[in-house]
């Protein structure tokens, strides 16, 4: 696996997101195993398949097609630029162990294994017993289509016996579950020993705060019903992300009381395979007790708004099935509670707590020490900011509702692989997800140092002072594959004139007073007198390196790093040099080129800096 670049790896992830779409029938029929209806299944399925395509697509844009990711900039380390320094990214020699949770067997494997295998790192799967079937299928799926090297991919159902004991200081556990295995894990004696990196994503008692501009009628308050109800009762409030507690201003707590549980009463509760079933069951009877315990200490310290089976619909044996109600209650005094803010039901229980403003708000979801994900549901922009500002540092997602947002909104439950996916403190102080930042994470970052020369060795990419050879013929009538890192045109030299600086000014408008009038130039502490228009000079370099006859480059899609660096007065005489900085591969036939372009006096100083971006074929 290591042997393949970035872009290699992100083709396999693309072809693997292909190959198991079209065996998701397979996947579907196994789910509703699991109590899943097919709602719930899409969200598992689909879900994880689509990581694999977001990541693949994110490989290929922002990541090189080598071995090598940079972080940062070029460190000069002296005066002279002789000596420097980049961070660079290489994968580890281990392999990442994913011990994964119950309720989403599919989606939980691949929104690891996408930036692992992006990352280079060969992915030992453990999935939670109860739904294990589900995810060996996947598995199996993806080890026939012969789309990953052997041994990239391997699965460990049951128990894990001694897996742990063998892992080492290149090797990697992630984790997915309650808090209680993860800090036993976290605390196993040769993890600590041998400094296994691991990450956690445990429990959650993600808080949905309602703002008090949004009153029943509003788009606002419509958005907040409708998520409650779906957050409590999808994969039946089996999700690390749910709505666990609804924090709602004091005015509008009986309103939403009232109108939140009469949705809920509607919801038909049953067996996944029977028609109009809105929520399936629980994934275990044991897991049903453990719902209910955990509930009834919440119901210690809060009164029943909805709850129990009178008045539902319900499609399934009760009985023998591991169903339970749909549940929502009410804390009345939220500060003197606690069970409410540790104990997280895991299932379709959530709780309602009043709240006098947005500091009380964001202190109440802050008690949950630690979230994956907080809402704001408000049409005030000052007050998703107070809440966002107060609540930020204890979680890892801040999901903000209003009308604006429309149908793009994701909604609270829904981490997306773009972004963060992870909490701090109770949360597990995990980061998964986050696009790059989940593949970067899964690898080495080590300063080297050495001359630009050197580095331009290790990292591929060209930084002022290392070589830059001279172009044999022009490098815009080189196929992207041709052209070499470094090589470099010099171009010849032009005169800029008042003539020019004055017919500037009138073509386009600028009229700026350093371009045209002397004194007030002269008056400025940054120029001499009149000075050209930095966009003159831009234009006017574009004119000393284009090769205007149609060839290999298709288009310039534009720069970066743009810096004047010294005035540039009538009389002078400039010269360009193009420089070859970095080339990504883009599509089968064109590619990104990235130029490092100086504008250049003739006192050989240094005007203007950029970075410019073409398409060029080949």
């Amino acid at each position: 696996l290591r042997e393949t670049g970035f872009h290699e790896r992100a083709s396999m992830l693309k072809a693997l997101g292909a190959y198991l779409t079209e065996r998701k029938a397979a996947l579907h029929a196994l789910s509703l195993h699991t109590g899943a209806t097919p709602r719930d299944g899409m969200i598992d399925i689909e879900g994880g398949i689509g990581t694999l395509f977001v990541h693949a697509s994110k490989g290929k844009r922002e990541l090189p097609e080598g071995k090598v990711a940079l972080d940062g900039p070029f460190e000069s380390l002296g005066r002279s630029g002789a000596f420097g320094g980049r961070h660079i990214y290489t994968p580890m020699r281990g392999v990442m162990v994913m011990i994964n949770a119950f309720n989403f067997p599919v989606w939980g494997m691949l929104e690891k294994l996408a930036p692992a295998i992006l990352a280079g790192m060969p992915c030992i799967v453990k999935p939670a017993t109860d739904t294990c079937y589900l995810t060996e299928a996947c598995v199996a799926m993806m080890l026939e289509s012969g789309i990953l090297p052997e041994g990239a991919l391997q699965l460990v159902s049951g128990s894990a016996g001694d897996l742990l004991d063998h892992l080492g200081p290149q090797d990697y556990v992630s984790f997915t579950g309650s808090a209680q295995p993860g800090a036993m894990l976290k605390a196993h004696p040769n993890l600590v020993r041998n400094a296994v990196r691991f990450s956690a994503e445990q429990d959650s008692l993600n808080a949905a705060i309602l703002g008090p501009d949004a009153a029943p009628g509003t788009p606002e308050w419509d958005m907040y019903l409708r998520e409650a109800a779906v957050e409590i009762t999808a994969k039946a409030g089996q999700k690390c992300t749910a709505m666990r507690r609804l924090i709602v201003p004091e005015a509008l707590v009986s309103d939403l009381a009232e109108a939140l549980a009469d949705k809920l009463s509607k919801v038909v509760v049953g067996d996944p395979k029977v028609e109009g079933v809105r929520m399936g069951a629980l994934v275990s009877l044991s897991q049903r007790e453990d719902v209910a315990n955990a509930a009834a200490r919440i119901g210690a310290e809060a009164k029943v708004i909805r709850g129990g089976w009178d008045g539902m619909d319900v499609r399934g044996d009760l009985e023998n099935g591991a169903f339970h109600p749909p549940t929502l209650m009410l804390c009345e005094d939220p500060d003197a509670a606690t069970a409410v803010h540790e104990v997280e039901a895991f299932g379709p229980v959530s709780t309602i707590l009043p709240a006098r403003d947005a500091a009380h708000a964001a202190a109440l979801a802050n008690r949950g020490g630690g979230s994956l994900v907080g809402s704001v549901f408000t049409g005030d922009p000052g007050f998703a900011a107070e809440v966002t500002l107060e609540a930020a540092a204890w979680h890892g997602r801040i999901y903000i509702a209003d009308r604006d947002t429309g149908r793009e909104a994701t909604g609270h439950g829904a981490p997306v692989p773009h972004m963060v996916h992870g909490g701090p403190g109770r949360a597990g102080g995990g980061e998964e997800g986050g696009g790059v930042r989940a593949v970067l994470h899964l690898m080495q970052r080590t300063a080297v140092q050495g001359s630009p020369r050197m580095l331009q060795a290790v990292t591929g990419v060209w930084d002022a002072g290392a070589p830059m050879p001279a172009a044999e013929a022009h490098p815009f009538r080189k196929a992207f594959g041709d052209l070499v890192i470094g090589e470099t045109l010099t171009s010849a030299e032009r005169e800029v004139t008042l003539a020019d600086i004055e017919h500037f000014a009138e073509f386009t408008g600028d009229t700026f007073y350093a371009h045209m009038d002397e004194e007030a130039a002269a008056a400025n502490p940054f120029f001499p007198g009149r000075v050209a228009h930095g966009y003159l000079l831009l234009s006017f370099a574009a004119g000393l390196f284009v090769d205007p006859a149609p060839g290999p480059v298709l288009a310039n899609t534009g720069l970066d790093g743009l810096r004047f660096t010294k005035p540039v007065s009538p009389g002078a005489k400039v010269h360009v040099t193009l420089t070859v900085k970095d080339k990504k591969r883009r599509a089968k036939d064109h590619g990104e080129v990235r130029w490092a372009v100086s504008i250049i006096d003739q006192d050989g100083d240094v005007c203007a800096v950029y970075e410019l971006l073409t398409m060029v074929q080949g």
